[in-house]
């Protein structure tokens, strides 16, 4: 095996910023593939309780690329504050992982 591959999790408030962020990660080869869906958010933020309608991106790729990919995250989101949380993959088959380090690499 090259590596680790890792998931990488951010949000962001609309899909217009979701295809840009996805479109920058995937074309610099910073990730593999990103998925995203909409989803309700219910939080805490600066003192008060808010609702948000927001986009969930799943980011795949390899563990060496979390710098790269939490750099451009802060560099375009549009966030105060991005959610950026790194998930190790434990298993993946290795075709799967194969294609994650072709992409990326």
């Amino acid at each position: 095996m090259k590596g680790k591959i890792v998931q990488i999790k951010t949000t962001v408030n609309t899909e217009e910023e979701a295809i840009r962020i996805s479109k920058e990660l995937v074309e610099n080869k910073f990730a593999a593939c990103v998925q995203f869906f909409p989803i309700s958010s219910y939080y805490r933020w600066k003192g008060q309780i808010e609702k948000s309608e927001e986009f969930l991106l799943l980011i795949k790729s390899d563990f060496s690329k979390y710098e790269d990919v939490e750099k451009k995250i802060k560099e375009i989101h549009s966030y105060e504050l991005p959610e950026i949380e790194m998930i190790p993959i434990e298993k993946a088959s290795s075709e799967y992982l194969n294609w994650v380090f072709e992409e990326t690499s």
